[in-house]
């Protein structure tokens, strides 16, 4: 493996982070991170092992080049996306990459993104599998939720995972890039998790922690009635203030 060591200690431990049983954001072999070693490769969590408990021996270092262009095939068989995947390997003694490798590599294209945290959090997923979603994803509620999670979440609506997922989320977060000219700190996958993106772990674990406390706040608002979300113009104007990004820098997000 040619990732340098300080880059797999981070690793190994923002997957650790991610994997604490008490946080509830992911159980046996829920989730997966990723980080770029460089222009040509990434580390991602092998399939079937546990954020919790990873070692370096669970990561495996893949090629950009390999994974990269099937997200631009019309279909591919469960066994082709496998032997890409394997093809991917660095070294082809590796474990076999996650089956969501695919979506971590384009992801990890994105300017100042270094890092990618998915996890499956209850309270996330509790809001993921109704129809208020696109409410949760696009309103605020908290002003540290657009410091940590941006003004808004990208909503992809559930496809299977793997090469489907991979381009859906693609075709989303390049839409968001597009209306917003800024790449997203947290992606929501309906009826199945969450995506955090990030320059470093600490950005990754800000918003996906503030995400789950979001969950929580706005389950608990809609509960009670008459949830009074922030308007678009405070929202836009907590996330250009320049305090909250000074506050961002010192939180490790910027």
């Amino acid at each position: 493996m040619s990732a340098p060591t300080e880059l797999l200690s981070r690793l190994v431990d923002l997957s650790h982070q991610l994997g604490r049983e008490e946080r509830k954001l992911a159980i046996l072999g829920e989730g997966n991170t990723s980080a770029r070693v460089s222009a040509d490769t990434f580390l991602v969590k092998a399939s079937g092992s546990s954020l919790g408990t990873l070692g370096a021996a669970n990561l495996t270092e893949c090629r950009f080049a390999t994974l990269l262009p099937p997200l631009d095939a019309r279909a591919m068989s469960d066994a082709a996306v496998d032997e890409q995947l394997l093809a991917s390997r660095v070294d082809s003694s590796a474990k076999k990459p996650s089956v969501e490798a695919m979506f971590h590599a384009w992801l990890l294209t994105l300017p100042g993104v270094n890092f990618v945290g998915h996890t499956h959090p209850v309270a996330v997923n509790a809001i993921l599998a109704t129809r208020h979603s696109r409410a949760f994803a696009t309103r605020r509620l908290c002003p540290d939720e657009i410091v940590c999670c941006g003004a808004e979440f990208v909503l992809v609506p559930y496809v299977d995972p793997g090469l489907k997922l991979a381009q859906a989320i693609r075709r989303a977060v390049t839409a968001y890039v597009k209306r917003l000219s800024r790449p997203p700190r947290v992606i929501l996958l309906e009826n199945h998790g969450l995506i955090a993106l990030g320059g470093t772990p600490e950005a990754v674990m800000a918003a996906t922690l503030m995400a789950v406390k979001a969950a929580e706040v706005f389950s608990g608002a809609m509960a009670l009635g008459s949830t009074r979300f922030l308007s678009p113009a405070v929202a836009k104007r907590i996330a250009g203030r320049p305090d909250e990004h000074y506050r961002e820098k010192m939180l490790g997000i910027r």
